[in-house]
């Protein structure tokens, strides 16, 4: 066992989406500030497929579909690293990955919410200011270098 310790775990589910022109959507998160992949945080006694729609929709407007399970992502966030008030312990962070194609609904910006706009991106120009996410996503999803 690696950790010994008391742990936070947070488990998550977030989506692959692209466009006609084969664009990539982000979500600006403003506890980075960096760009992800639109999704979050499980709500107690959720399903994963749930939990994608749900932030999808929060983050970007946009109403999916949820197709196939690309990955699930693990990592140790150490105590000293943590963003939320009160966090005294590190927390494994797990990622649940699914492509998702859109369904409805028109891009718009959340408010007061944990991101803050979603936009396009080409694949050749994915921000630089990103988290480790996007990359792991884009890996399974087939679409990075």
């Amino acid at each position: 066992r690696p950790y010994a310790v008391r742990m936070d775990l947070r488990v998550a589910a977030y989506a692959v989406i692209q466009d006609d022109l084969g664009r990539v959507l982000l979500s600006h998160w403003t506890g980075g500030p960096a760009w992800s992949m639109p999704g979050g945080g499980m709500d107690p006694g959720e399903h994963p497929l749930e939990t994608a729609i749900r932030e999808v929709r929060e983050e970007t407007g946009y109403d999916v579909e949820i197709g196939e399970l690309l990955g699930v992502d693990s990592m140790v966030i150490p105590a000293a690293r943590r963003i939320s008030e009160g966090a005294n312990a590190p927390m494994q962070a797990l990622r649940i990955v699914y492509r998702a194609t859109i369904t409805g609904g028109t891009l718009t910006n959340e408010v007061d919410g944990s991101s803050d706009r979603a936009e396009w991106f080409d694949l050749d120009n994915i921000p630089s200011q990103r988290v480790s996410l996007v990359e792991y996503a884009l890996r399974v999803a087939g679409l990075w270098r």
